[in-house]
């Protein structure tokens, strides 16, 4: 089949589409930093705020939401991309968050970021996530539960919210405890960076293929006459290599020392271990923020045994009060507004989070303010 390249033009920007020349390619210009596309058959979001890594702030939360639901009806897939060759979305713009402070606004932000994560991972049509480049925080929420996670050699993996005084939300609850072993939380709690095909062998992305195909790989599914063959034209782009997995080496001692039942006993644990493995991981954790680290071990642990909307529901919970009262604001500052990178914990240890500070972060919102996703 022969494939026409058509370039759409908005303003100063050129966005290049690969497009069936038989089918009346439509798109619009939902916002200078979201543009949507429609086939006849097919849907489209593109994530177009390159030089912002394609972080996602409220109103694209809201027109990738639209456009979701107004296909979900009407298309037979749905392909998620972002602009430019270093992310797919590097997470939620944060500092705009950080710097309206607990509005009415940044609480619409996540609520409707996580309504959204919601819609994704029960979305009717098949969902293909094409996280070539940076994919972080909001990314990940805007991928992971989809059906379909297509990595590349660029891809950059990482759940780094414990660093700046959060947590890994986004649904991060329920899908990193359903890695293997103990895997889900050492990501949690140390932020680790994970690349091109380690991305899938975590078991986070679902294929993976190189950069230079994906234009291939596009055009091969805007143009399949049937959803049904998805799943084939995905396996036929999948060539990850046989190397083995860049955490296998460490899989047992993360399993070992990651199956403490608190903070306190994991980096009790990581000191017993001794290993320059260890040791690293200590340093790594000596960073982040003691509150965050707690929240996130009592946020995974919970979310092991709940569904997706249930585990945004509570991440829900949890970041309202972050948003009132915790690092989140410190962490911030030091890493993305000053630079510092000397974050003032508050409290600065461990130990000095009490069980009752963990606990608040997690109690039930009046009733007009819970999210209430429907499982």
């Amino acid at each position: 089949m022969t494939i026409q390249r058509i370039i759409y033009a908005f303003g100063h920007r050129t966005i290049p589409l690969l497009a069936n020349p038989n089918t009346t390619q439509a798109i619009r210009k939902m916002s200078t930093s979201v543009l949507a596309t429609e086939s006849s058959d097919k849907g489209m979001i593109i994530l177009n705020r390159p030089k912002a890594l394609n972080a996602i702030n409220l109103e694209m939360v809201r027109k990738i939401f639209k456009h979701l639901k107004k296909c979900e009806k009407t298309k037979s897939l749905m392909i998620i991309k972002g602009t430019g060759d270093k992310a797919f979305c590097a997470g939620g713009d944060v500092r705009a968050v950080v710097e309206a402070g607990p509005t009415e606004e940044s609480k619409s932000f996540f609520r409707e970021e996580y309504t959204t994560n919601a819609l994704i991972g029960n979305y009717k049509i098949p969902y293909i996530a094409l996280i070539d480049g940076i994919t972080m925080g909001g990314g990940v929420g805007l991928s992971v539960h989809g059906k379909y996670r297509v990595a590349t050699e660029r891809t950059l993996f990482a759940m780094p919210e414990t660093a700046i005084g959060l947590f890994p939300d986004v649904g991060g609850s329920y899908f990193l405890p359903r890695l293997q072993g103990k895997l889900g939380l050492y990501l949690g709690l140390t932020g680790f960076r994970l690349k091109g095909e380690d991305v899938l062998k975590a078991g986070i992305a679902t294929h993976y293929c190189d950069s230079s195909k994906l234009s291939e790989l596009e055009s091969a599914l805007l143009n399949c006459p049937d959803a049904d063959e998805v799943p084939d034209i995905l396996t036929k782009f999948n060539m990850p290599s046989a190397k083995p997995f860049v955490l296998e080496p460490k899989m047992d001692q993360i399993n070992k020392c990651f199956s403490g039942e608190s903070v306190e006993e994991i980096l009790e644990n990581l000191k017993n271990d001794g290993s320059e493995w260890a040791t690293k991981t200590l340093q790594t954790m000596a960073k982040m923020s003691p509150t965050s680290m707690k929240v996130t071990f009592r946020q995974l642990e919970l979310g092991a045994k709940l569904s997706l909307p249930q585990c945004l529901n509570m991440e829900y919970r949890i970041v309202l009060r972050h948003l009132e009262n915790s690092d989140f604001k410190e962490g911030v500052r030091a890493l993305l507004i000053d630079k510092d990178q000397k974050p003032q914990w508050n409290p600065s240890t461990v130990e000095a989070v009490t069980e009752e500070r963990v606990q608040s972060f997690f109690a039930k919102l009046p009733d007009t303010e819970e999210l209430k996703l429907k499982s």
